[in-house]
This record gives structure tokens, C-alpha cells and sequence, in this order.
């Protein structure tokens, strides 16, 4: 291997490293400041690490606010969309790619649409709709509301495009039927992307904070988002208990930390996918 070729893999590799650091730094800098005193975190220059670390300040932090109930409202609302925004986005992603009918293009051509209307443009609406069928102030209504998503359909009709119709057609000479065909063909050869699909929502609805606040007010319906603001107001003292504050950050993240190591091989299958069908 030359000489130049080493050097540019090193160069490479070290500069992708830096960026790794960097983007890591917040995270590290969040776990550590939870285990600081409140003046210590506002020392200067900053320490990089506690000089007494004080783990107690989990225990405190999960005990000051029902963080238990915060997260598993956030998994049991965020788990129910992925698998129904799952079904739904696979179904039309196949009507949309493997099946004949009259007006196809422009059916797509308004869920496309729909993509660039603002999420903020349906708020008003949608809250009236889950008032006329009581389901305000209800995981129902936290569900349902959520479980059909343009951006969904847009991302597996793109992958399903990458599966030859010929696959589709064997499965039609051999007598199965579409959700056959859906569930037992496309969606095996296209698992990566509904893995992704599944990671991007799973965040996406863990974090959500405006809309699960507009249409509820009971607490004990709180997601994580919107308990994390009470425990600020109300716990945190107005972020006058930073360490606590950091402490209570650092734990709700970590099912989102937990779920991308655990996806993280089939993200990348799926990247490596994507490219090679475009490169071919």
C-alpha cells in the first residue's frame, strides 16, 4: 500500500474520531455535571470531571418527580405508533408501488402533498376531531392522532420502489395474496428500512411535547418531554438544581441511547442498501 494512501486512511480516521468526540462532549458533559455540585458546575474555568462525584443525585433527581410513570408513558405511547404507523405505512407503501388502480399517480401525488402542509397547520383541526370523538385527555387520543404519518408512507414506498415487481408477480403467480405478498416478501427484503422507520418514530414520539400537552392535562398522562418542563419549574426550582436537572436528562435519554446501539447495524445495512441501489 503506498505511503500516501496510509496517510490519507490515518487522516481519515482521526478526523472522523475528532467528530465523534465532539458530538459525544454534550452527553459527557451532562452526565458529568450531574454528578457536580450546583457551584461546581458553574466553575471557572469548567472541571471536566467532579472532584467528589455525587451518584446520589440520580436517586434524588428520580425521586423528586414520578419519572417512572414520565418514561413508561413515553414508551407505551411512542412503542403503539411505531407498530401502527408500521402497518399502515406498509399497506399503502404497497398499494402505492405493487397495485393497479384507476387514479394511482394522483392519490400519490396528494400524499406527497400532504408532506410539505406544516405539522402546526393540523393542530387546531385535529383537536377538534378528538373532541367531538372524546378522546381528549386519553392514550387513545395520543395514539390514533399519531398513527398515520406522511413521512412514513414517503420513506418505505421509496424502499418498496428498490424491490423488483417481478418478486411481486412470482408471489401472485403462486396464488398469494397482497397482505402475503406484503408481509412475508416485501417487508423481510426491506427490514432495514422499517427498522429505521421504527427508530425515527420511537424518538420522534418519546420526545414529542407540544401536542401530547395540548390534548391532555391529566398528569398522570405526562410524557417524558413535558414532565422533564414540570421538574424544571417545579423540582428543578427554575434550574436553580442543575445537577439534578442534568441527572434527570441523563436517565430519560437513555432508552433512545439504548435502542440506537441496539438498530445500529441494521441502520447501516440499510444506508448500505440505499447506496448501492443508487450507485447501480
Amino acid at each position: 500500500m503506498p505511503i500516501f494512501t496510509r496517510i490519507s486512511r490515518l487522516v481519515r480516521q482521526i478526523f472522523f474520531a475528532a467528530l465523534a468526540l465532539l458530538m459525544a462532549f454534550p452527553f459527557y458533559w451532562m452526565v458529568t455535571s450531574a454528578l457536580k455540585t450546583n457551584d461546581e458546575i458553574w466553575r471557572s474555568p469548567p472541571t471536566l470531571w467532579p472532584e467528589v462525584p455525587l451518584w446520589g443525585n440520580f436517586a434524588a433527581a428520580w425521586n423528586e418527580a414520578p419519572f417512572a410513570r414520565y418514561m413508561g408513558n413515553s414508551i407505551f405511547v411512542a412503542v403503539s405508533i411505531v407498530l401502527l404507523q408500521t402497518i399502515n405505512s406498509g399497506m399503502m407503501a404497497y398499494a402505492l408501488t405493487h397495485m393497479k388502480f384507476r387514479l394511482k399517480g394522483v392519490f400519490a401525488g396528494v400524499i406527497l402533498f400532504g408532506y410539505m402542509v406544516p405539522a402546526t397547520a393540523v393542530y387546531l383541526p385535529g383537536y377538534l376531531v378528538l373532541s367531538e370523538l372524546h378522546l381528549l385527555n386519553s392514550y387513545a387520543g395520543l395514539i390514533l392522532s399519531n398513527c398515520v404519518s406522511i413521512f412514513s408512507i414517503f420513506l418505505i414506498r421509496q424502499a418498496f420502489l428498490q424491490v423488483s415487481h417481478e418478486l411481486v408477480e412470482a408471489g401472485e403467480v403462486d396464488g398469494a395474496s397482497h397482505m402475503r405478498i406484503l408481509w412475508t416478501i416485501l417487508v423481510p427484503v426491506t427490514r432495514s428500512s422499517f427498522a429505521v422507520l421504527a427508530l425515527i418514530t420511537f424518538i420522534d414520539q418519546y420526545n414529542n411535547y407540544f401536542w401530547p400537552m395540548l390534548i391532555t392535562k391529566d398528569p398522570s398522562l405526562q410524557l417524558v418531554s413535558a414532565g422533564l418542563r414540570s421538574f424544571f419549574v417545579e423540582g428543578g426550582a427554575y434550574g436553580l438544581k442543575w445537577p439534578l436537572i442534568m441527572a434527570a436528562s441523563a436517565f430519560t435519554i437513555a432508552p433512545l441511547l439504548l435502542i440506537f446501539l441496539l438498530a445500529q447495524k441494521t441502520i447501516m445495512q440499510s444506508v448500505n442498501m440505499t447506496a448501492g441501489s443508487s450507485k447501480g
